[in-house]
């Protein structure tokens, strides 16, 4: 087996609004994980919330069904 490392694949350049889509799309997903790794930081430092402070998922389904339903509807 060779030591060197395989060559890196050619790659196609992006257009102005596609890097754009592709850069707002990591910074949503950056920010989702972080609000994640804060949850699991506070959860290692102070323990799990208590199960009756929380809200059952059958309500916050309902919610965010109710909330879907009153948006405005979006061409893909």
């Amino acid at each position: 087996m060779s030591q060197q490392p395989a060559p890196a694949p050619a790659r196609q350049p992006l257009d102005e609004y596609a890097a754009e889509s592709v850069l707002a799309y990591a910074a949503a997903e950056r920010a989702k994980t972080d609000v994640l790794a804060s949850v699991l930081e506070d959860i290692a430092a102070n323990g799990y919330p208590a199960p009756e402070s929380g809200v059952p998922w059958e309500t916050a389904r309902d919610a965010h069904l109710a909330r879907l339903a009153d948006e405005q509807p979006r061409v893909a």
